[in-house]
């Protein structure tokens, strides 16, 4: 009978574990409001034609100013995996705006973090960008989630304990640089 509770405290413990490990960072309601279909190459060919519609992007945080009563970051777009992360840079289609309801501090949303929001699209921003005259698609966003910065592998193979215990994070020195990525 101990056994037999062990085995049921074991299975129940890597159910909770492997169901909060599929949460979504955006609500259900916003994630149910939002556009899948919509792609950001199509809607930075033409912002105006999709005002209203409501969004979930990921990107990497550019730059963060302050105005009178609300907070604009400049994102470079990134396409999010299943978990509304954010993956690699160099599939990025563009950049967008978010205005932001009141104030962001520019520390935390500062040059490099990776987010994740959601909003409506509300028109378009045009800024000069180089030499050219960008067109940011501006979104108010309504959620934001910031991503913690992780920890680089040091080198191309992190040591043998990565094929015993799956994991670098059983021992991690010295395999790991001092700094993160953002």
């Amino acid at each position: 009978m101990n056994e037999n509770r062990w085995w049921r405290f074991f299975v129940l413990f890597g159910l909770i574990i492997w169901l909060t490990g599929c949460a979504h960072v955006i609500s259900s309601e916003m994630r149910a409001k939002a556009r899948s279909d919509l792609t950001f190459s199509a809607m930075l060919a033409n912002p105006d034609a999709y005002e209203g519609e409501t969004i979930i992007w990921g990107g990497q945080v550019i730059e963060t100013r302050n105005e009178e009563g609300f907070t604009l970051i400049k994102i470079l777009q990134i396409p999010i995996d299943y978990t509304e992360m954010p993956e690699a840079e160099e599939m990025s289609q563009g950049r967008f705006m978010a205005q932001v309801q009141g104030y962001a501090d520019p520390e935390v949303y500062r040059k490099g973090r990776m987010l994740t929001l959601a909003g409506k699209i509300i028109g378009k921003k045009i800024e000069p960008l180089g030499a050219i005259e960008y067109v940011y698609p501006l979104v108010d966003a309504k959620e934001i989630y910031l991503w913690k910065p992780h920890l680089l592998p040091y080198g191309p193979y992190p040591g043998p304990y990565w094929y015993w215990f799956g994991s670098p994070y059983f021992f991690p020195w010295p395999y790991y640089r001092p700094y993160f990525q953002f």
